[in-house]
């Protein structure tokens, strides 16, 4: 099976009716594979929990792999959305008040279900498709704040170009880890640490 048919949704709803059914399907598997894990998360289980027929889920969906990387590509286009918005409103002007709200922002994109996250990172399966959206995602945000790290008058590093990916990758790959680790943590200590570290580092 062609990773189109194999990963790709089945079904584009039309209608506000399907749409909901969709949403329920989809908020269903999340809490089933946070349950169960992935492995032990099948489509029965989740039809279950979605009170639809299997044969309805078919319909949307051909496996639990599509719906797992339908699961992925909200995540990312919820994460997205959420810097988009920090954007667009006025930025502190201090690079700690900077950085606390690119922090804050990646920390309440992973807070919801942290079980779900770590099975997204350890078991999603790839697509070509999220491949390059998530290339596209990264580049326009580092691009952003490479921009806002070049203007600012607090930023003492002398290759912004370099700064702008360690601190967009380090806050991916570290909140990511952290919040899905099986260890609780303190998000308001994670931000902090994390923003008195990019503090310290920018301004040289």
């Amino acid at each position: 099976m062609s990773e189109k048919h194999r990963l790709h949704p089945r079904k584009q709803p039309q209608q506000a009716r399907a749409e909901l059914t969709r949403q329920r399907i989809l908020k269903a598997a999340a809490h089933v594979f946070a349950e169960y894990g992935y492995a032990a998360g099948t489509t029965n289980r989740i039809a279950e929990r979605a009170r639809v027929s299997i044969g309805s889920l078919y319909q949307y969906y051909p496996n639990k792999d599509a719906i797992l990387l339908e699961l992925m590509t909200g995540h990312i286009e919820s994460g997205a959305s959420e810097v988009s918005r920090r954007q667009a409103e006025e930025l502190p002007d201090t690079i700690e008040g900077v950085m606390r709200v690119f922090v804050q922002a990646a920390i309440a994109n992973h807070l919801d279900d942290p079980q779900l996250l770590r099975i997204m990172l350890e078991q999603a399966p790839r697509s070509q498709e999220l491949v390059k959206k998530v290339h596209q995602y990264k580049d326009a945000w580092t691009a952003y704040t490479r921009e806002l790290l070049r203007r600012h008058p607090e930023v003492r590093v002398p290759d912004v170009d370099t700064a702008a990916r360690i601190i967009n990758a380090t806050i991916e790959l570290v909140v990511h880890q952290v919040i899905a680790d099986h260890e609780p943590v303190d998000p308001k200590r994670l931000e902090d640490e994390l923003v008195s570290m990019f503090t310290r580092y920018l301004r040289g």
